[in-house]
C-alpha cells in the first residue's frame, strides 16, 4: 500500500501526539485507521482519551485505534471492537465471526457488504493465508 502526502502528515501528527509508531493507517469511509504496535493502544488513546480527543479536535477527522497483533483472531477482534464478537474461529483459511445480536451483524457486514469487504483487506493484508471472514 502507498501513501499519499496527506496520510503521510496524519501518521506524523498522530505520533508527535501520542508518542506511539503506527504500524499502518488508512482511510474506511470518512474515518481514519491507526493500527498501532501491539502494547500501543491504550497510550495512543492516552489518559481519560486524551490524545485521540486531541487529534480529532486538530483535525477534524473521527479515528480509529486498533492494536496490531500476530494471532489473527485477536486482531480481528480488536478491528472489530466495539463490536462484541461471541465467536471467532479459524478453519481452513476460513474465518468465522459469531455475533449474537442482529444489529451486529449488520455493522459488521455494512451496506453493500462493504465494511465486510474493507476488514477482509485489511486481514488479508497481514495474514495472507486467510482467504475469506464469514459473519454468522
Amino acid at each position: 500500500m502507498k501513501y499519499n502526502l496527506e496520510l503521510i502528515q496524519y501518521i506524523n501528527h498522530f505520533e508527535k501526539i501520542t508518542n506511539t509508531q503506527v504500524k499502518d493507517c488508512f482511510f474506511e469511509e470518512e474515518k481514519l485507521i491507526f493500527i498501532v504496535n501491539p502494547g500501543q493502544a491504550s497510550k495512543a488513546v492516552g489518559k481519560n482519551g486524551v490524545n485521540a480527543k486531541k487529534f480529532v479536535s486538530q483535525t477534524n477527522k473521527r479515528i480509529k485505534i486498533t492494536e496490531f497483533n500476530e494471532d489473527p483472531i485477536k486482531f480481528i477482534n480488536s478491528l472489530i471492537s466495539p463490536i462484541k464478537a461471541e465467536e471467532i474461529t479459524l478453519e481452513n483459511k476460513l474465518v468465522k465471526i459469531k455475533v449474537n445480536a442482529t444489529k451486529d451483524k449488520g455493522l459488521l457486514i455494512g451496506r453493500n457488504s462493504k465494511n465486510l469487504e474493507n476488514l477482509k483487506k485489511v486481514v488479508q493484508k497481514y495474514f495472507q493465508d486467510i482467504e475469506d471472514i464469514k459473519i454468522i
